[in-house]
């Protein structure tokens, strides 16, 4: 048997192709006879719709039609879940708006320019009525109604009606904290473009569209349109990227898809980057957590209460406060009690969907930044009440409070080598050295120990693998790549078990017609069920092709091994092989294809897990932080490709100190978005961002074959608390003990000028009233539904 690939740092297959400009995206097809879409959105954030006039747009020079909701007559629907049947979305506004940015009309031109030339001619009345942005607001029993026959903002929601947790605690640490709204940002937008099938052909519908899950796709916009699954085909080009933010179906992809159907015609929609960010939101929480000690600084329970923004209708965004963030609510902590309540709330924003992480970077900045705060109150460095209360490898695997099943960890372990890489004792002496001196340059040291949940949803995933007679190896897969290096790691696990070399390896995916069936990209699982399928199909195909050659080589199966060339040759007798193409032409002689298809199920899902520690500086004079070094330590069990696990967590370990320093969605009072455009939304580039020092232990899950846990959202789960605590940290020594994400300039300098004024404001405040009165979590359905991978 050949040495083994995995584990090693191979390039990326995709790249030569993305650089290039070969790889195309939804904005480079241009079919023929293409129309282009464009939206007539709302400016007001609620309000009725008086009219809506279309006629002078639909009369301008390359306009084919402009339609209201009237005219397309499309049922209200649900994107990608239902947290609220009462909630459903209609594609195009009809009577009501409830957000700026909902679309109440399409222009469909041949040209991109007169479709938008004729949207600003299009003409919209509507009556504003009161509304309400901030989640905690809208749970007031006088705020105003985003749907009137629901009688409450209260999309969903639940209490824990157990024992009190704190109950003998010798210390409770208080503190209520916020986790922002933030915009995905991905390179690419939404973007789809939808054609009609050939007549008499297979399809109705052909649809090529930027997402994340292609048969979630098929499936949820069929029922949308009324159509049967098998005659709409979806097809995923290059995607741009998603970061969570493209698992469903949007309004505008119906109204696209159906506009398309009606005139015969393909019609292309691409979202400008304005629209993006108006349109692809994550994040949006806010936090009450109560963590009581002995006298010992051991945890004895938490009480956490979460209020999750779900904007203007009740999608997964909202869910996330009631399925992910409740389930890691435990943390890495031996914790004996806990209580939780969330509820879902409705405002007059856009929908949230997800982020990177989603709802796991909640539940660990949540709990790593109430530990920072509980160190200082107790008296203690962080890093020593945290070793206080870990849980230990000896102790897993575990079920926890909320019901995680952790599998494997070593969360000391990850803790002592990321201090060790980043010098914390040294760090701490040149902190006081500095506060001793005065130094108007501050340092801040800020750690956070996380694990996370991925494959979330577990189920399973389709591998399928074919040799060809010319010995090729096509892989067929049910998961979507949108810029991970799917092709690249799959790739590696058949060059693995059967010897191929990598360019003899041709990877299909993101198309319904060729693959049939998936359960798409999200919950970092991708590796992990669709890797650990494909090698389970390698297995099979292994099996069969054992069979063939012992046949032509006179041998029995079991001592068949694949050589160091590719050939499957008789163990400690190299000379005598024969060649996957030989194989795979006599199968196809036999009338079966060298051929299998796996459709693994892994029954629980992993948790990979990690310790971060950052450094930044804070000028005492302006506010203005500066993060020196991030040092990320990550887990993620079985590593296939080192390259692509490190591409990972730099780019989540990005994500996420840009929550900590720079990026917040603002609205205004009014609902009107203040975020509009990069030149006011705070995404950092590299030049903001210190060099990362990424590494990571080994510890290989049971549950899977390949011994892999995900790692795409890890870093960000890690990094946000870290820089956020370091921020504090730095502060600490002023009094400072909390302060709200971002940190921006601005507002660390206002915290620093009320330290020295002594009129910093409270850590803590009761909770909104309406969270007491949410239905016992035993009566209050399955918010573990929540917990679907994105």
């Amino acid at each position: 048997m050949p040495g083994s690939i995995l584990g090693t740092r191979v390039p990326r297959l995709e790249d030569p192709d993305l650089l290039t400009g070969a790889a195309r995206y939804v904005a480079d097809l241009q079919p023929a006879g293409l129309l282009h879409a464009r939206f007539v959105r709302s400016s007001e954030a609620h309000g009725r719709v008086r009219a809506v006039k279309t006629a002078d747009a639909a009369a301008m020079p390359g306009v084919v039609a402009v339609w209201g909701a009237k005219d397309l007559g499309l049922a209200p629907f649900h994107g990608f879940m239902v947290l609220n049947e009462a909630c459903a979305r209609p594609p195009l506004a009809d009577d009501k708006v409830r957000f700026v940015g909902e679309p109440l009309a399409v222009v469909l031109a041949e040209s991109e320019q007169a479709a938008a030339d004729a949207v600003e001619a299009v003409e919209v009345d509507i009556e504003p009525l009161p509304a309400v942005v901030d989640p905690e607001t809208a749970l007031d029993p006088a705020a105003p109604l985003q749907f009137e026959e629901l009688g409450t903002n209260l999309a969903a929601g639940f209490r824990d009606d157990g024992q009190d947790p704190l109950a003998g605690a010798h210390h409770v640490t208080r503190l209520r904290l916020l986790n922002q709204r933030l915009a995905a940002v991905p390179m690419e937008g939404h973007a789809i473009l939808a054609a009609p099938g050939e007549p008499g052909g297979p399809f109705d519908l052909v649809v090529d569209v930027s997402t994340q899950m292609p048969h979630g796709f098929q499936a949820r916009a069929a029922r949308a349109l009324g159509m049967a699954p098998e005659r709409l085909r979806v097809r995923c080009p290059a995607v741009g990227g998603a970061f969570g933010g493209k698992p469903g179906v949007v309004a505008e992809h119906l109204v696209v898809m159906a506009a398309a159907r009606r005139l015969g015609r393909p019609v292309r929609w691409v979202e400008t980057r304005g629209e993006n960010l108006l349109s692809m939101h994550g994040r949006g929480q806010v936090d009450y957590v109560e963590l009581g000690f002995d006298d010992q600084a051991r945890l004895v329970g938490a009480r956490i209460q979460a209020v999750g923004d779900a904007g203007a209708y009740a999608g997964f965004g909202g869910a996330l406060a009631l399925g992910p963030t409740r389930l890691m609510a435990q943390g890495v902590y031996r914790l004996p009690a806990l209580a939780y309540s969330a509820a879902a709330v409705l405002t007059n924003t856009t929908p949230v969907g997800a982020f990177r992480g989603a709802g796991r970077p909640e539940a660990c900045e949540l709990l790593e930044r109430t530990m920072d705060l509980a160190a200082t109150e107790l008296g203690l460095d962080p890093v020593e009440l945290r070793r206080r209360n870990l849980l230990t490898p000896q102790e897993l695997p575990c079920r926890t409070l909320t019901g995680a099943s952790y599998d494997s960890g070593d969360y000391p372990g990850v803790l002592a080598r990321a201090l060790e890489l980043a010098g914390y004792e040294a760090l701490r002496a040149e902190q006081a050295e500095r506060r001793a001196r005065g130094d108007r340059l501050a340092l801040g040291i800020g750690v956070s120990v996380y694990v996370e949940v991925t494959a979330g949803g577990a189920g399973s995933e389709l591998g399928g693998v074919r040799v060809g007679p010319d010995g090729r190896v096509q892989v067929t897969v049910g998961t979507s790549a949108h810029g991970q290096g799917h092709a690249t790691a799959f790739a590696m696990v058949v060059a693995d078990r059967l010897g191929v070399p990598l360019e003899a390896i041709e990877v299909v995916q993101s198309d319904t017609a060729l693959v049939p069936r998936g359960g798409g990209t999200g919950g970092s699982r991708s590796l992990q069920v669709g890797g650990s399928a494909v090698a389970a199909a390698c297995e099979e195909v292994l099996g069969r092709a054992r069979e063939l050659a012992a046949a032509a080589l006179e041998a029995a199966p079991e001592d068949l091994v694949v050589s160091e060339d590719g050939q499957l040759t008789v163990a400690g007798v190299p000379s005598r092989g024969v060649s996957w193409a030989e194989l795979a032409a006599r199968a196809e002689e036999d009338g079966m294809p060298l051929a299998a298809q796996v459709d693994l199920v892994q029954d629980e899902p992993t948790f990979p897990f990690g310790a971060h520690v950052a450094v930044v500086e804070v000028d005492l004079d302006t506010g203005a932080v500066r993060p020196l070094r991030h040092v990320a330590v990550d887990d993620c069990g079985q590593v296939v490709n080192p390259l692509l696990v490190e591409g990972q967590q730099h780019g989540g370990a990005a994500q996420g100190i840009a929550q900590a320093l720079y990026e917040e969605v603002v609205y205004d009072s009014n609902g009107q978005p203040r975020t509009t455009g990069l030149a006011d939304y705070a995404m950092p580039s590299a030049a903001e961002l210190p060099s990362l020092e990424v590494s990571g232990t080994v510890t290989p899950t049971p549950r899977n074959p390949l011994g892999a846990k995900g790692i795409g959202e890890s870093a960000t789960v890690g990094a946000t608390p870290a820089v956020h605590n370091a921020v504090v940290d730095a502060l600490a020594h002023l009094g400072v003990r909390h302060l709200d994400m971002p940190c921006t300039p601005e507002r660390v300098w206002r915290a620093i000028q009320a330290a020295r004024a002594g009129t910093l404001p409270p850590l803590w405040q009761d909770p909104p009233a309406a969270l007491a009165s949410l239905p016992p979590r035993s009566r209050a359905g399955r918010p573990e539904a929540a917990d679907t991978d994105i």
